[in-house]
């Protein structure tokens, strides 16, 4: 017996929204990044890019529990000496609160061309109106 193996011809690609309103931001980042790379369709092979589209909602709204939102922080680097730049969670989520959930989700990708392609799929808003109805999405309840 052989086991089946996905194509990328056949997949079937939804469109899925994520209401983050209260809910924990690392939580709603999982859930998108799952729906992001297929696991949790039957189909799923890890080969084969056979993920959906996601739309998440309500960032601004999104909870980080406990003292995240004091001593969490985000790095990145200029390549150039001395370039390390900070940005506290405090003033990323007062500012950019669809720039936090984008990176949570990116973090949780794997660093491959289907994780690379899956996050293309990815569209992130502060508040909760979207520019996607045109694709008729589905509310996920997972």
């Amino acid at each position: 017996m052989t086991s089946y193996y996905a194509k990328a011809s056949e997949v079937q690609r939804k469109w899925y929204i994520i209401d983050a309103k209260g809910k924990p931001l690392g939580r709603v980042a999982a859930t998108a990044a799952t729906l992001l790379y297929g696991k949790n369709k039957p189909i799923f092979t890890p080969g084969v890019d056979c993920g959906d589209h996601v739309i998440v909602i309500n960032c601004r709204d999104a909870v980080l529990t406990g003292n995240k939102l004091v001593q969490k922080v985000y790095r990145r680097h200029t390549g150039w000496v001395g370039g390390l730049k900070e940005v506290g969670y405090k003033e990323l989520m007062s500012k950019r609160p669809d720039r936090a959930m984008y990176l949570a989700v990116k973090g949780m990708l794997p660093d491959t061309v289907i994780g690379r392609k899956a996050l293309t799929r990815l569209r992130v808003y502060c508040g909760a109106e979207h520019k996607n109805q045109a694709q008729k999405p589905e509310v996920y309840n997972g």
